[in-house]
């Protein structure tokens, strides 16, 4: 899991899940942080809207089976009202449709309840500075979704992708972070966030998860 590179300041953070057994403890937990302010708790996908429209806010934890309006639908509505604003997910379920859903909602990253505080926290930073994060369970289902699929022929990458670029894509595709591609190739983190800004730009990629199947795809994982 990656982490930004440089200060954002303080970010602004709603947590949403209906459970406050969950929500008022994470609330708790993720204010000792410096630099998250938690200002809002909600326990529904509307009480989300409310509280980014209020805002400002930079990031929403989101739970996804929540009452009145899910976590799905409520970063659909977020991703077209507030695209500045980053979902991640952090969730009890890690099935394919709950992924895809969240991540096809305009989902930055997709957490479950098994990740720790440092994992949430690194992800909350993550996701303010524009970087996709999902944690390591999440990428494997993204994985064996991908190569139980027919594979797509070689050729669907252009062919003006640079030796690097496609070892970049290749390292995607093993679901590494960008910090951990950075130490793979001795070059440093936004070096690889350029390459990777370049071949998204060049195959038409959408984002990371899309990238891992394009990896899958045209053989280089």
């Amino acid at each position: 899991m990656s982490e930004p590179t440089e200060a954002q300041g303080t970010l602004r953070v709603v947590v949403a899940d209906d459970q406050a057994a969950v929500r008022e403890p994470l609330a708790a937990v993720l204010a000792l942080a410096d630099d998250i302010d938690v200002v809002a708790a909600a326990a529904n996908g509307d009480e989300v809207l409310t509280a980014v429209a209020a805002g400002p806010v930079d990031v929403v934890l989101m739970d996804l089976r929540m009452p009145v309006l899910d976590g799905i639908e409520a970063t659909r509505r977020l991703a077209e009202t507030h695209p500045e604003v980053a979902v991640v997910v952090l969730t009890t379920f890690a099935d394919d449709d709950s992924i895809l859903g969240a991540l096809g909602a305009g989902a930055r990253g997709y957490l479950t309840k098994n990740a720790g505080r440092q994992d949430i926290t690194r992800a909350i930073r993550a996701a303010a500075a524009g970087q996709s994060v999902l944690d390591r369970e999440v990428q494997n289902r993204l994985l064996a979704s991908a190569r139980a699929k027919e594979p797509a022929p070689a050729q669907d990458l252009p062919g003006d992708l640079t030796p690097r670029e496609r070892e970049v894509l290749a390292l995607i595709g093993q679901g590494l972070p960008n910090r951990g591609i950075a130490e793979k190739l001795f070059i440093s983190e936004a070096t690889v966030k350029t390459h990777i800004n370049n071949l998204f730009a060049k195959a038409g990629i959408r984002d990371r998860p899309d990238a891992v199947r394009r990896a899958l795809a045209a053989g280089l994982t």
